[in-house]
């Protein structure tokens, strides 16, 4: 008994930590948005005079409504990635982990190591420019693309482990090719682990602010998290509209996570059983 109620007491206490520790800076957020500029430069954990509800117009109506282009620019770029990441590393992972060959071996370590290795931004944009395609949108998809890709190749081919090779070698023999065996009987068993890729690096990509702000330059290409700009600099600052922006942002990515949260955590530790 005793054990158990020193255990429920430690549960209890982490749930509160983690509860101050995530939801308090969100609520700090979302008090100083509704703030005016006076109130909410002062950086305080206070409810608000008066609130301002006007703040989020403001923000949308900002630089000729910069936010709804930005808005438009980064679901293109994380739509675009996203399903680029989904068809190259499935095929890739099933791959890797089924063929034992000297190229899989090669193609597993190359992926290790890209991992590890942080991108290079000049060659990169050496490379966009003599290809032609530098402050284009394909150019901003391909380099997330390839930015993402060893990890979710981990994801996948950890994943692919748990699935029995005897579904495979039953398709085989009624017949089935081997595109049509990944199509229509591997790719939907991955359907938890889909939604983990999904979901961490639609993150990953919408929120990125460094790779757009060397790879993307411009006010047509201007990304949501490049609009935080707005409302700071060395003589002027607007918490206020800055917390309303942050706020408009987060909305997005939580409506992502409430639906597919329930597959993430069957996603991210089904390899860790086998293989």
């Amino acid at each position: 008994m005793k054990k158990k109620m020193q255990s429920g007491i430690i549960e209890i206490i982490a749930v509160l930590l983690t509860t101050i520790f995530f939801v308090t800076p969100f609520l700090f957020m979302i008090l100083n948005s509704l703030k005016d500029r006076k109130e909410a430069n002062r950086m305080e954990f206070s409810l608000p005079s008066e609130i301002h509800l006007e703040n989020y117009a403001e923000v949308f109506k900002n630089n000729d409504y910069q936010l709804v282009l930005a808005f438009k620019n980064s679901t293109l770029i994380t739509v675009g990635a996203v399903v680029c990441l989904i068809a190259l590393c499935s095929l890739a992972g099933y791959v890797i982990q089924r063929r034992k060959s000297r190229f899989t071996a090669a193609a597993n370590i190359l992926v290790m190591i890209g991992l590890m290795l942080p991108p290079s931004v000049l060659p990169t944009i050496w490379m966009l420019k003599g290809m032609h395609i530098y402050k284009t949108m394909t150019s901003m998809i391909l380099i997330e693309t390839a930015l993402y890709i060893p990890f979710t190749i981990m994801l996948y081919r950890g994943f692919m482990a748990t699935i029995p090779k005897e579904l495979e070698e039953a398709a085989y023999i009624d017949g089935c090719s081997a595109g049509q065996v990944f199509r229509r009987i591997i790719f939907p068993l991955l359907k938890p682990v889909t939604s983990t890729v999904v979901i961490l690096n639609a993150v990953s990509v919408f929120n990125d602010f460094t790779n757009p702000l060397y790879f993307l330059p411009g006010y047509k290409n201007s990304t949501v998290q490049l609009t935080l700009y707005n409302y700071i600099s060395n003589f002027h600052s607007s918490y206020n509209l800055l917390f309303a922006n942050i706020v408009i942002i987060i909305i997005p990515m939580f409506i992502l996570f409430l639906i597919f949260n329930k597959q993430i955590v069957a996603g991210m530790v089904a390899g860790s059983v086998k293989g």
